[in-house]
């Protein structure tokens, strides 16, 4: 008897879900998505966020070579334009706590391209390797019982067409509408919170100078210790000898969409370098602005009964401020806890739905406590609540940590492998994590930018603002 899965949404989340059903011997793989899907690394209406800036952290891209094995992803970005970015040497930063050092030792990597180019990636990879079909069409509900998931229900225009299957996979992201989906099968009392800080992205592409195609990813961090709105900016090096310029304002600090009110914005910062640098560099378009940005949590995963037969992952299931660079890693955490559970029983499974709802959540937890952690600092958001006294201890901590790693490898180092999502946030507590942060930075604060010499003067060269 053939079994077939359906996956709702060809992101990224979804792609990968569709390569871990086929793998698990799923004998045909529907993926349904309201898009037509480019052919090629292009932007589609269905991600919100798609031209704004993404970082691939290190967990992640070991999570998607795990599941596409033998694709060679790394190899294929990189081919494809993608850059690898050390963090240890490879980034200029100003954190609230002043500028990061760059270490000759190693540390771990991260990967910049556009979404575009990395969802066209996947994507190909997926469809090479295994007997996926895309569908184009809208989800509008699923069908069977508050005991059993046995579809979805398509939109056409002839009508509503209902297309069985033996899984369902809700991978459709920002927007999905699981809860009424699940509210029509008679399973309610969702739980959701949204922490909105009132986030808005401003994006622009321009063309790497000439001599500045090896120059650091720079970053100047957004400060929530300050009482007033968030405010941060970063030139990050993707494909096509570009630079993806994005600026990032919470509520009462939103970035202009006019090119002469982005480049002010971007003046405006603790440091100008961000500025001083795109000032002598081509823009290639408009700016493009976003403001779909909350952190949102479904708990799906504390309902006291759950449909067999229907999975919920990344997005779907958990939203963060893009500003932190997590989501796309805890979508690849979400399908891998997939996988393993299938490798356990199969896709028929009894209990195997609530299981995996379960183990993504899990995954998520550490990316949206990091999140709303900051999140809530920011004046005005919304959902946030007011900080216990035990998220005043951690947040006086973490600021110590992070105030050590200015000047100390070992505190950096913990530092690099929570973003890079390759530990929990545990590792901030283990010996020898906690003795340098109470040692501190055994180095004075650098009161600039960490640049070479030859940096120092491609900065100076560009600079069209009289700084």
């Amino acid at each position: 008897m053939s079994r077939r899965a359906v996956v709702i949404g060809a992101g990224l989340s979804g792609m990968l879900a569709a390569a871990v059903l086929s793998a698990a011997g799923a004998d045909e793989v529907v993926v349904v998505d309201r898009d037509e899907l480019p052919d090629g690394p292009a932007h589609r209406r269905g991600l919100p966020q798609g031209r704004h800036a993404h970082l691939l952290m290190e967990g992640g891209v070991r999570a998607m070579e795990e599941l596409l094995e033998g694709a060679e992803l790394r190899k294929r970005l990189l081919a494809a334009g993608a850059h690898e970015i050390p963090l240890n040497s490879g980034m200029l930063a100003l954190t609230p706590e002043g500028w990061l050092r760059r270490w000759r030792r190693t540390g771990p990597s991260m990967l910049t391209c556009t979404r575009a180019l990395l969802d066209w990636v996947v994507r190909e990879a997926v469809l090479e390797r295994a007997p996926v079909t895309v569908r184009k069409g809208a989800v509008v509900g699923l069908t069977g019982s508050a005991e059993q998931v046995r579809g979805v229900r398509l939109a056409e225009p002839g009508g509503d067409v209902d297309l069985d299957a033996d899984l369902v996979v809700d991978a459709s992201g920002r927007g999905t509408r699981v809860v009424s989906w699940l509210d029509g099968l008679g399973v309610s009392g969702v739980r959701e919170r949204a922490v909105d800080s009132g986030l808005v992205n401003a994006t622009r592409l321009y063309r790497v100078p000439e001599g500045a195609e090896d120059f650091p990813l720079t970053i100047v961090q957004p400060n929530p210790y300050l009482g007033r709105p968030a405010r941060s900016a970063m030139i990050m090096p993707v494909e096509g000898g570009r630079w993806l310029v994005s600026c990032g304002g919470s509520r009462g600090g939103e970035p202009p969409s006019d090119p002469e009110g982005f480049l002010r914005y971007t003046l405006a910062l603790p440091d100008p370098i961000v500025g001083r640098l795109i000032s002598g560099a081509e823009p290639l378009g408009d700016v493009h602005l976003s403001r779909s940005t909350s952190n949102v949590r479904r708990y799906l995963e504390k309902l006291p009964r759950w449909p067999e037969r229907f999975v919920v992952l990344g997005d779907a299931l958990a939203t963060f401020n893009p500003a932190y660079g997590h989501g796309m890693s805890v979508a690849a955490f979400g399908a891998r806890v997939l996988s393993r559970e299938l490798t356990r029983g199969g896709m028929t499974a009894p209990g195997l739905a609530r299981r995996v709802v379960r183990g993504a959540a899990r995954a998520a937890e550490p990316a949206w406590t990091m999140a709303v952690s900051q999140d809530v600092l920011y004046p005005d958001v919304r959902g946030g609540g007011r900080p216990s006294p035990a998220d005043r201890l951690v947040t006086a901590y973490t600021r110590r940590m992070m105030r050590a790693a200015t000047g100390s490898f070992t505190a950096a180092s913990v530092i690099w492998d929570l973003t890079s999502l390759l530990t929990p946030p545990t590792r901030m507590f283990r010996p020898t994590a906690a003795l340098a942060a109470l040692a501190g930075s055994p180095l004075p604060p650098l009161t600039e930018a960490p640049m070479t010499t030859p940096e120092r003067e491609l900065v100076r060269r560009l600079d069209r603002t009289g700084l």
